[in-house]
């Protein structure tokens, strides 16, 4: 049943960051339903819909935009909609006949919620981009990256998911929690640069008092201290630690067999690059599983690195479920997790349109209203 049982969640199909919020939404029990384009998408890479997870505990509706009965057809769905969700351009929703101030005609305790890379206005508001674009113009991917390298990503995490997607989706719930105190609806303008800004607080925070530079790999928790690092081991693999606190970092000098008196102090930046190559000699005389074997259910905060394989079937995941077979297909669990309305699992991604008499169908629409709709060729 979910937390968001009883929320209809209206998604204008788009790639990326706005499908993902829709899946969040639907996995705590939304009813999602995605408006999906007579003609298949340019995603900019070949996907089969199986495997386009984002999909899931989903329906999909194929409906003409720019026909006026499909245009019509979707507003009917406003109507019956909680959240509307779309990641276009400024402008596009606007043009298509859809924009928040129609919508709040025919809904006006709508939540209208907008996902852009740059936001609504601006002087880049209008030009293409991508997550990396967005985390290097918000200060993220200057501070990602070992010193006097180049900055590296972490994939499209950082500026889609966590900036972009997530940020929408604590937006339109707060709104919908205003909606029915208020009785009125509202956008939600949500942009991947504002979301990774505000990502980076803390660190700017930590700039103006004087404990991080603007220089990469040379701060305590980007690569520049020894205890916050990733080193190889005898067989080619890697761990990780992140022993930041005094007591745990003692652990972590115990455990390599290090006596801390005999050593720099912790957080002397004197000393990092010399203590970083002593670690470096240590973790390489055992394999990443030895290394295992001497750390795991300590409290020196150590972890192997893992691929996307072996994740699965780690003791602690696999504990805790955080993964799990759907239809054939490994995929990540529903988070968060709730004590008395948990997220499920409860349909797999559909191909474009699959779903359209269903869905309209479920949303109030008649069996006459859907064949006129096939009639004029404005679904699928």
């Amino acid at each position: 049943m979910g937390p968001l049982h009883g929320v209809r969640v209206l998604e204008m199909a788009g790639i990326g960051p706005a499908p993902y919020c829709c899946m969040v939404l639907a996995d705590m029990g939304a009813e999602v339903l995605r408006v999906d384009r007579l003609a298949p998408a340019d995603l900019g890479v070949p996907l089969e819909a199986k495997y386009d997870m984002m999909n899931r505990n989903k329906l999909s509706a194929a409906i003409d935009l720019k026909s006026p009965e499909g245009n019509a057809a979707v507003l009917e769905l406003v109507r019956r909609a909680d959240i509307l969700i779309e990641g276009f351009r400024p402008g596009v929703m606007e043009r298509l006949g859809l924009g928040p101030e129609l919508c709040f005609k025919v809904k006006p305790v709508l939540i209208y919620g907008r996902l852009t890379g740059w936001g609504q206005d601006g002087p880049l508001a209008d030009t293409a981009g991508h997550d990396l674009n967005y985390l290097a113009l918000s200060g993220g991917l200057h501070a990602f990256g070992r010193k006097d390298g180049p900055p590296a990503w972490p994939l499209n995490l950082v500026g889609d998911f966590a900036g972009g997607a997530l940020f929408l989706g604590m937006g339109v719930l707060a709104a919908l929690l205003e909606a029915r105190a208020s009785g009125k609806g509202q956008v939600v303008d949500a942009t991947m640069i504002d979301g990774v800004a505000n990502l980076m607080t803390m660190f700017y925070g930590f700039k103006q008092m004087g404990i991080w530079q603007t220089e990469r790999g040379v701060n305590f928790i980007d690569s520049g201290s020894h205890f916050y690092d990733v080193y190889e081991t005898s067989d080619g693999k890697y761990v990780t630690v992140a022993a930041v606190e005094k007591r745990f970092y003692a652990e972590l000098l115990e455990r390599l067999g290090l006596a801390a008196e005999t050593l720099p102090k912790q957080n002397d930046p004197k000393g990092w690059d010399g203590l970083r190559a002593r670690f470096a000699t240590i973790f390489k005389q055992k394999t990443r599983d030895e290394w295992c074997v001497v750390f795991e259910g300590s409290d020196a905060c150590f972890a192997p690195v893992l691929d996307m394989d072996e994740c699965v079937t780690h003791p602690h995941n696999a504990a805790r479920g955080v993964f799990q077979t759907f239809d054939g297909l490994v995929t990540p669990s529903p988070a968060p997790r709730f004590s008395r309305t948990p997220s499920t699992l409860r349909t797999g991604p559909t191909e474009p349109g699959a779903d359209t008499d269903r869905a309209l169908g479920d949303w109030g629409f008649s069996s006459a209203q859907i064949a006129a709709l096939k009639a004029a060729k404005t679904i699928r």
